[in-house]
């Protein structure tokens, strides 16, 4: 994903900063504690898509 992609996306429920997870293809809003996916390089930004962050700290 490009990243002057990534310097303009936002999360669409907090407008907060997004984290590219590459390992999992997701884009994680740390406030919200969601994860949203990334499919063949397009970023789903739909909240029924995102998936909940667990308490275990994410390995980057």
């Amino acid at each position: 994903m490009e990243s002057r992609l990534l310097d303009i996306l936002v999360c669409p429920l907090c407008k907060g900063r997004l984290e590219h997870d590459r390992q999992h293809a997701e884009l994680v809003c740390r406030a919200d504690r969601l994860a949203f996916p990334v499919r063949d390089g397009i970023p789903v930004m739909l909240e029924s898509e995102a998936r909940a962050l667990d308490d275990a700290p994410a390995s980057s």
